[in-house]
């Protein structure tokens, strides 16, 4: 199996000084508080308190996402997603990482699976706009519906829209065409697939949406669209044994805690993470939500003021990567770059020969688009180096389902560490629930009557402030 790795010799202080990078000294200061952590996750785990750490491991979820994928498939030529946050961004961040780009344009003869769409908002425009497409096929299209209790305004919204179209195409057959993933035992959305006869998966307990991509929440869409779980699952479980080690130089997830927990304590609050490959964008995307939501509280206020609710987490694709260069050079030296690098891509794409009477261009002649994208990602490390500007770097031998479960378990399991390292709870997300509260108020909710009134000081635009 391909090892993903992370390369970090660009963020210790022998590369971009002591001032800005991570010295020797730091982390053997940190080595102990690490060990300690270390060995409080095994007892959490252990205890059953980290659930997504032992996903890779649950064959009796893995078998019954497997069935669901078959009883579905073979009848599907669309499957639409509804979920929010979690329940989201690793499903699309799987499909878009170990599909083609071009995946939902491709013949239904040539695409390993359905069409996939996950609304992941309540855009109208785009909920209206894959309506208006997969109308004519209706018949053959799934709806997965996600969410843990079924009353997050969000997906319940659109779920009552999509079992509305289908009950008006299918009629008393619609509940055939929805799968639910839902709490295993209660819940708004239970209830309605027991009293309705839908088929369900469960989303595990103990397991946070946005550390739920290993689950039946993002491995049944994956299944469905020709991706190997199983080989995500292997990846995962190659990086769990990785991790047995407390030595940071050894344990890569603690490593990458201790690297971020170092620098944040030399200014450096905000965390990058660049890929350098159209593919990897959206795990980025990913990994925005689960470092700033398992990272970004109140409890994480230090002796230092550093403040981990004011770290923006930044995710950046492939594109416009010279202007951001520009930003991170010049602007304030107060930031750690995390690269994705592809070392093999899955096509190796040829630059034809130059361009007759043009000179200028003979240096990419016979070269190649990997060799391209490869070099401008080091000419950016080696750019941000000569400002003093930490970066490290993980290493994708190739994409495939096993490097892309890797980077997934490994960041999971980084969140873990760092929450230890803050002495904060990373599992939990109390910010989130004032602003659903306010939705429901917003919304009529019954109890909540107070709450809107409070919201009017929001509601009512002062013209004042109106340019």
């Amino acid at each position: 199996m391909d090892e993903l790795s992370v390369y970090w010799k660009n963020v210790t202080a022998d590369a971009v000084g002591e001032k800005h990078g991570v010295s020797d000294r730091d982390l053997k200061n940190l080595a102990p508080r690490i060990r300690q952590i270390h060995q409080e996750i095994t007892e959490q785990r252990k205890a059953g308190k980290l659930r997504f750490r032992d996903l890779p491991y649950d064959e009796e979820m893995i078998g019954a996402v497997n069935k669901q994928v078959e009883h579905f498939r073979d009848r599907c030529e669309v499957l639409v997603v509804l979920g929010i946050g979690g329940s989201a961004l690793g499903n699309i961040a799987l499909q878009n990482a170990l599909n083609p780009y071009t995946y939902n344009l491709l013949s239904d003869r040539t695409r390993t699976g359905p069409q996939l769409f996950v609304l992941d908002n309540v855009d109208p425009d785009q909920i209206r706009a894959v309506v208006d497409l997969i109308a004519p096929r209706i018949k053959k299209t799934i709806v997965n519906v996600i969410s843990k209790s079924g009353e997050t305004a969000e997906t319940a919204s659109q779920f009552t829209l999509f079992r509305d179209l289908l009950q008006q195409k299918l009629g008393k057959k619609y509940k055939e065409n929805i799968l639910a993933t839902t709490d295993p035992k209660g819940g708004t959305l239970r209830a309605i697939a027991i009293a309705e006869g839908y088929r369900t998966l469960e989303v595990p307990d103990g397991v946070g949406g946005r550390f739920s991509v290993l689950s039946a929440v993002g491995l049944f869409s994956a299944g469905m669209c020709g991706i190997d779980i199983e080989a995500l699952m292997a990846g995962a479980t190659a990086v769990d044994k990785r991790l047995k080690d407390a030595d940071p130089l050894k344990n890569p997830a603690a490593l990458i805690a201790a690297i971020h927990y170092a620098l944040d304590q030399k200014g450096k609050h905000i965390t990058v993470m660049m890929p350098y490959s159209t593919s990897l964008y959206y795990l980025g995307d990913w990994f925005r939500q689960l470092w700033a939501e398992s990272l970004g509280k109140k409890d994480g206020l230090k002796k230092n003021n550093v403040f981990v609710g004011q770290t923006p987490i930044k995710a950046l694709g492939t594109t416009d990567q010279h202007s951001q260069v520009q930003l991170y050079r010049e602007g304030p030296n107060d930031k750690i770059i995390t690269f994705l690098e592809v070392e093999r891509f899955n096509q190796k794409l040829a630059i034809p020969g130059g361009i007759p009477g043009q000179p200028t261009l003979d240096y990419l002649a016979n070269s190649n688009f990997q060799t391209l994208i490869n070099s401008e990602k080091l000419a950016t490390e080696y750019a941000l180096l000569e400002s003093q500007r930490p970066t490290m770097t993980v290493l994708f031998p190739r994409l495939s389902p096993e490097t892309v479960g890797q980077f997934i378990y490994l960041y999971e399991s980084a969140v873990s560490y760092m929450g230890g390292l803050y002495d904060i709870n990373p599992y939990d997300q109390p910010a989130v629930e004032l602003g659903k509260q306010a939705t429901y108020a917003l919304m009529g909710k019954g109890g909540y009557a107070d709450l809107a009134k409070k919201i009017d000081v929001v509601r009512k635009r002062d013209r004042k402030y109106l340019v």
